[in-house]
């Protein structure tokens, strides 16, 4: 069986660099890019199972990139990996077409069970953050 193949978008060379030594153990890293607007055609070329991208990306916009990757003949997973722990970036992103939501200061607890997640068609959000569904009255 081969290694889940994955493709990471963050505009911080030490995120990237952590998040690659967090999954080289047991994903493959097949690119780390800064730049967002190489995402989508290096997903196309590559054929990751799982994109981890970033909100915030400089001029970039994640959640932007999602939706472009929907749109795109890419058919990886999406996992947001952001510092944004506001339901209302949880929802754009699930809308966008995330099916995983996990905040930096997680990581390590909650990336691999995200892309397992993930992998699995299941939405996974970090359990520090509020997602719509958890709001009272909904």
């Amino acid at each position: 069986m081969s290694r889940v193949r994955v493709l990471l978008a963050d505009d911080n060379s030490a995120v990237l660099d952590q998040v690659a030594r967090a999954l080289a153990d047991d994903y493959d890293v097949v690119s780390a890019i800064k730049d967002g607007k190489a995402v989508v055609g290096e997903c196309i070329r590559l054929n990751p199972d799982i994109v981890v991208l970033d909100i915030s990306m400089g001029e970039d916009n994640g959640i932007d990139l999602a939706r472009a990757l929907r749109a795109s003949e890419c058919h990886s997973k999406v996992i947001f990996l952001t510092v944004h722990e506001d339901y209302d970036y949880v929802n754009a992103a699930i809308e966008a077409g995330a099916l995983a939501y996990v905040v930096k200061s997680r990581l390590s607890a909650d990336l691999s069970l995200a892309i397992k997640a993930a992998l699995a068609e299941r939405v996974f959000v970090s359990s520090n953050v509020l997602y719509e569904k958890d709001l009272p009255g909904r």
